[in-house]
């Protein structure tokens, strides 16, 4: 299996050593020929308005969206989840985005960069102990559509979502030695 992390912004690195971690063979991808090559890809954290921005410049939108609509699995960490909303509260009209997840999301829900804090809780779908995961300027789900599963929640807020093989996550699973979130999001390839 190939798995693309898009290279514009945020820690790619990480989430290319976590996936080598688990054996996968991980590119980065910065064209729309690399999203084709990919069997998944993984969006990972930053500053989505930019984020975004990138991804039109460069022509990422599309080839992305089709990658979604292909079935091929797609994971969203932060920024990347806000990328994937069909829905930003208080976010720009004409901000660049995905809008491939029937969810409603609130940036920066936790916080300015000061506010950053780690935490353990339950993950569905994740076994062997809570799940450690690191919050920064983290974003939360608001709502979600009626084929989204909610997979885990810090206190009431909604941090990590499925639909389908969509995997959205409020927190940056990357940055912690444990490579179990990256391993369930590899699972989801059916």
């Amino acid at each position: 299996m190939v798995v693309g992390v898009v290279a514009l912004q945020g820690a790619v690195r990480e989430h290319l050593e976590a996936l080598r971690r688990l054996g996968v063979e991980a590119i980065t991808v910065r064209t729309p020929e690399e999203v084709e090559a990919a069997e998944a890809l993984i969006l990972p954290g930053g500053e989505s308005t930019t984020i975004g921005k990138l991804m039109a410049r460069y022509g990422l939108v599309e080839p992305i969206q089709r990658l979604a609509a292909s079935g091929r699995p797609l994971l969203g960490t932060c920024a990347g989840m806000i990328l994937m909303a069909k829905r930003i509260e208080g976010g720009l009209a004409d901000q660049p985005r995905l809008g491939v997840m029937d969810i409603t999301v609130a940036r920066n829900a936790f916080g300015r960069q000061v506010d950053s804090f780690e935490a353990d809780f339950e993950f569905a779908g994740v076994n062997g102990g809570p799940t450690r995961a690191v919050f920064i300027r983290a974003p939360i789900i608001q709502s979600v559509g009626p084929e989204v599963e909610v997979l885990a929640r810090h206190g009431d807020r909604i941090v990590a979502a499925r639909q389908g093989r969509l995997l959205a996550l409020s927190f940056h699973p990357e940055l912690t030695d444990d490579t179990r979130v990256h391993a369930f999001f590899l699972s989801m390839r059916g």
